[in-house]
C-alpha cells in the first residue's frame, strides 16, 4: 500500500538527490533535502484539505486533479515560478535567467543579490500574512494554549493582521533596508524598494485569499444545491449517493484546489528564497515536496485518516512565520541557510512529537475510563 501510493514519490526523490550531488556536490544535496522536508511539512496541511474535498469527488475527477492538478502544482508553480520571480526581479527574461543561473553562476548570484530585498519584502509579507491570519483565528485544538489563547480574542480586531502586516514592513524598511547592501563600494538605500515590494506582496497574498474564499463559497453553494437534490431523490424513492458530488459542484471544487495549490506553492517557492537562491536546487527540492504532498493526498484519501496527527498544521503555519521573519532579516544580514531550514524542520517535527503524544494520552484516557468501567461492572455484579 506505501510502496504503491509513494512509489513515484521514492523513485523522483532518488533521482533528484543524485542529480544535486552531481551538480552541486554533497552541501547541494543537503540544501535539497531540507527543500524537500520544507514544501512538504509548509503542504501537508494542504494535502489534509485537498484529501477532504476530494474523498468527495468521483473517480473521474479525482483523477483530473491528481494528474492535470499536479502537473501545473509541481511544473508550472515550482518549478517555473521560481524563474519567473527571479527574471521579475532581476529584470531578465525567463530564458536568460535560465542560462545564467547554469552557465555564469557569479553573475547569476549578484544579478539575485541585488534583486534579494524585493524579493525577500515580498515573501516575507505574503509568508507573515499567511502565518498571522492563521494565529488571530480561534481554532478548537490549539498547540501552545498559553500563546494561542490570547492571540485568538486579539483576532477579533478587524483587519489587525494587516495592520501588524504593514508596521513590521514599515519597520523593516526603515531599519533593514536603509544602506542594506554596498554596491561598487556604496550604500545603497533599497528603503523604496522593499516598501513597493512588500505591498506587492501583501496584494498578492489579498488577491488569493480572494480568489479562495470566492471558489469557497461557491462550492457550499453547490453542495447545498446537490443535498437539496438528494434529499427530493430520497423523498422520491430513488436514492441518490451524497458522497460523490458531481457536475458543477465537482468543477467548483477543483478550480477550488487550484487556487489552494498556488497559494501553498507560493509560500513553498518562496521559503525556499530564505534558504537558497539557486533555481536548480530550489527546482530539485520542491519538485520532490510536491510529489510527496501529492502521494500523501492519495494515502489521505485511501486511509480516510485525516486528523491523527493535530499539531502539524500549527507547526506548519509556525515555521511560516519564522521564515517570514527570517526573510525580512536577511535584506540585511546573511543567514545561514542550514540554520533556516532547521529552524522550520525542528517545529515540524515538534509539533508531530506533540501530536504523538497527545494521541497517546488521549488512548491512555479511553484505556483508563474503559478499565474502570469493566471494574464497576465487575463490582456491581458481585
Amino acid at each position: 500500500m506505501v510502496l504503491k501510493t509513494f512509489g513515484w514519490s521514492f523513485a523522483v526523490t532518488a533521482l533528484g538527490l543524485v542529480a544535486a550531488v552531481f551538480y552541486g556536490g554533497w552541501a547541494a544535496f543537503g540544501l535539497v533535502a531540507i527543500l524537500s522536508v520544507l514544501e512538504i511539512s509548509l503542504s501537508f496541511d494542504n494535502a489534509v484539505v485537498n484529501a477532504g474535498i476530494l474523498k468527495k469527488m468521483s473517480a473521474f475527477w479525482q483523477k483530473i486533479f491528481l494528474t492535470i492538478g499536479i502537473l501545473i502544482a509541481v511544473f508550472g508553480m515550482r518549478l517555473v515560478f521560481p524563474v519567473v520571480i527571479v527574471a521579475l526581479s532581476a529584470q531578465l527574461g525567463p530564458i536568460e535567467a535560465v542560462d545564467l543561473a547554469l552557465t555564469d553562476k557569479d553573475r547569476y548570484q549578484e544579478l539575485v543579490t541585488d534583486a534579494h530585498p524585493s524579493i525577500a519584502a515580498f515573501g516575507g509579507m505574503f509568508l507573515l500574512m499567511i502565518f498571522l491570519d492563521f494565529i488571530f483565528e480561534d481554532r478548537d485544538i490549539k498547540w501552545l494554549g498559553w500563546l494561542e489563547r490570547p492571540l485568538a480574542k486579539l483576532g477579533k480586531v478587524d483587519m489587525l493582521s494587516v495592520c501588524i502586516a504593514l508596521i513590521i514592513l514599515l519597520i523593516s524598511a526603515m531599519t533593514f533596508a536603509t544602506h542594506a547592501h554596498q554596491h561598487g563600494g556604496m550604500h545603497v538605500d533599497k528603503a523604496e524598494t522593499v516598501l513597493l515590494s512588500g505591498v506587492a506582496g501583501l496584494i498578492t497574498y489579498m488577491i488569493v485569499g480572494g480568489l479562495s474564499g470566492y471558489f469557497e463559497d461557491k462550492l457550499e453553494e453547490e453542495e447545498e444545491r446537490e443535498h437539496e437534490q438528494e434529499e427530493e431523490a430520497v423523498r422520491a424513492g430513488k436514492p441518490r449517493s451524497a458522497v460523490v458530488v458531481a457536475g458543477k459542484a465537482a468543477f467548483f471544487m477543483f478550480l477550488y484546489l487550484e487556487v489552494l495549490d498556488a497559494s501553498f506553492s507560493f509560500d513553498g517557492v518562496i521559503g525556499a528564497f530564505a534558504i537558497t537562491n539557486d533555481i536548480v536546487l530550489m527546482a530539485l527540492g520542491l519538485g520532490i515536496g510536491a510529489m510527496y504532498v501529492r502521494s500523501l493526498t492519495v494515502y489521505l484519501v485511501r486511509q480516510g485518516t485525516l486528523d491523527e496527527y493535530v499539531y502539524l498544521e500549527h507547526g506548519a503555519h509556525y515555521a511560516i512565520g519564522a521564515l517570514a521573519m527570517i526573510l525580512l532579516v536577511t535584506i540585511r544580514y546573511e543567514i545561514n541557510e542550514f540554520i533556516t531550514g532547521s529552524v522550520g524542520v525542528i517545529l515540524i517535527a515538534w509539533s508531530f512529537w506533540s501530536s504523538v503524544r497527545r494521541n497517546r494520552a488521549l488512548a491512555a484516557a479511553e484505556g483508563k475510563a474503559a478499565g474502570s468501567g469493566d471494574k464497576t461492572e465487575v463490582s456491581s455484579g458481585v
